[in-house]
């Protein structure tokens, strides 16, 4: 086993996870050291063909990484493995914080075009890039809601530029934690916190709705907005700083995800392939558990 392979103890809580048979009658080619090709190249950045041999062809690796990611498997595996930890106590729902993180593209992200050919399988999405353009080049945001015990519940990828209260929404929607024993996934965590950049109407009313707790402050045009309104502009809204302080575990989940090469540097040039590269950095984070 090599250094940032899967242990024994990890592939055991992983293994009942995984596709059986490849379909029409093949069989996959070992799991284990394919993913832990996958792995190597997340915890490196190389480029996928100059994987070291003993993880076998790099074609393989990657095909395997670039089909998971299109049809949905890592997420699969994701809740699985997240159900796995719900059912044995382990994640903190009494406190789920929202952040975003930058991620700088890399060169070899950019060659893309922006409205390739619909091809079966893969995600339908309006710019299957995900890139945005700034002052630091081109980049794309992950949106992150993580729970107490500093590992990620769901996340959303979007371009650069894009704002963080829009995500707000979407990135909830996202958390579904199956049951084991059955019934409905669980998709609302007791108390939610997030910074000022997630303050607005619409997110506090969502949030009302379903009865999600929230500590998020509000920013000094909004407090003077309503203010200005009287009564018209509604009540003040709540604010603890002692619940506040938990805010930087969901910043503490971002460092331990960007602790990945390919993670911290976007090297895939389609937005499906890198949230398949996130899906399965956080995997990893889960099976450390």
């Amino acid at each position: 086993m090599g250094r940032g392979d899967l242990s024994d103890e990890e592939w055991a809580r992983l293994e009942p996870h995984l596709p059986r048979s490849a379909g029409r009658g093949g069989r996959w080619r070992c799991h284990r050291r394919v993913i832990n090709g996958i792995l190597f190249r997340q915890r490196t950045g190389v480029p996928w063909r100059d994987l070291p041999s003993r993880f076998g062809k790099w074609k393989t690796v990657h095909d395997r990484h670039r089909r998971w990611s299109a049809d949905g498997t890592w997420e699969r595996i994701l809740r699985a493995v997240q159900a796995d930890a719900d059912a044995e106590g382990l994640i903190d729902w009494s406190m789920v914080s929202v952040d975003s993180t930058s991620c700088r593209a890399h060169q070899h992200a950019a060659g893309a075009r922006s409205r390739p050919p619909r091809v079966p399988g893969r995600r339908s999405m309006p710019d299957r890039r995900g890139l945005g353009r700034s002052r630091g080049g081109l980049t794309c945001k992950i949106h992150l809601a993580g729970e107490g015990g500093r590992r990620p519940l769901a996340f959303v990828i979007t371009p650069g530029q894009w704002g963080d209260a829009p995500q707000l929404i979407p990135v909830l929607e996202q958390i579904r934690v199956p049951r084991p024993a059955g019934g409905h996934p669980r998709t609302r965590p007791d108390h939610l916190g997030g910074d000022k950049a997630y303050s607005s109407r619409r997110n506090r009313r969502y949030l009302r709705r379903r009865q999600i707790k929230h500590t998020i402050p509000e920013p000094k045009d909004q407090r003077a907005n309503r203010q200005r309104r009287g009564s018209r502009g509604g009540r003040p809204t709540g604010f603890d700083r002692e619940i506040y302080r938990r805010r930087n575990e969901v910043e503490r989940t971002i460092n331990r995800l960007k602790i990945f090469r390919a993670v911290a540097t976007r090297y895939d040039e389609r937005a499906y392939v890198f949230h398949g590269t996130v899906t399965v950095a956080s995997i990893r984070l889960w099976l450390r558990t």
